[in-house]
């Protein structure tokens, strides 16, 4: 089976241009086509951390759901501000929020999607800005890639500027760039990535580069197609989702 996952760091829906706008965010996420999309940086950073992107936007204008969890805050869209969109269609199976260890608070979520006889555990993370910090938060990360009872992957934004050190904990997987995606106006750090447990494959991935994206935030979003023996993912429902496939932009 294939499935396409994704991941966007919205910088609270500020684009490059100082412009907060959700409307060109959720447009660019459409134009993923992606199963799962994990999203960093949805709510704002002061009082009580409200929503930058609106539930609202997203059941209006997306084929997407949020998954279901406790926000980081009373008006938060997510935990330590990252939600995970899933397809309407797909199944999800449970959600996990996790605490990362570090000098400053991160977290991530452990969703898990499609069949309950082979299901497909996605891990999004936004990790630390300490090399030290991130090499912590691997190893948590990868345990519970691997505590997962079928195949699984972590995507977000990692943070690493480095094209090798600092993923010393993930030795023996495999940690995928599909290419340039920060800064979104002229890229030039693969910040964003894909690690893939055991038994998967990444048959195809990309950096949506196009105009809009590089207005509507900071990073570039990325997607990957991941092959593997999980279950069945079925088509989507009403077609709000663009159909096109994004044409990718070879890993460097």
């Amino acid at each position: 089976m294939s499935l396409r996952i994704a991941s966007y760091n919205l910088r609270k829906c500020k684009g490059s241009d100082g412009r907060r706008d959700p409307g060109r965010v959720v447009a660019v996420i459409n134009a993923l086509s992606a199963d799962v999309v994990a999203l960093q940086e949805v709510d704002l950073r002061l009082g009580a951390r409200p929503a930058a992107l609106p539930a609202a936007l997203i059941a209006a204008e997306t084929d997407y759901l949020p998954v279901p969890l406790t926000g980081t805050g009373p008006d938060s869209l997510g935990w330590h501000g990252q939600t995970v969109l899933v397809r309407r269609d797909l199944p999800v199976l449970g959600v996990k929020p996790l605490s990362l260890p570090g000098w400053e608070p991160r977290g991530a979520l452990a969703v898990d999607l499609g069949s309950a006889a082979a299901p497909f555990r996605l891990i999004a993370a936004h990790l630390g800005l300490r090399r030290r910090d991130r090499r912590l938060q691997w190893a948590d990360l990868r345990a519970a890639l691997e505590a997962a009872p079928g195949g699984g992957a972590i995507i977000g934004d990692f943070n690493e500027w480095a094209l090798s050190r600092g993923f010393e904990p993930l030795e023996g997987l495999a940690v995928h760039a599909p290419g340039r995606s920060f800064p979104a106006r002229a890229p030039m750090a693969m910040l964003d990535r894909i690690v893939l447990g055991r038994g998967l494959t990444l048959t195809r991935a990309g950096v949506l580069d196009t105009a809009l994206a590089r207005q509507a935030s900071d990073h570039l979003p990325i997607w990957g197609d991941i092959a593997g023996a999980f279950g069945p993912v079925s088509a989507p429902t009403n077609g709000r989702v663009a159909t096109a496939t994004p044409r990718p932009t070879a890993a460097r």
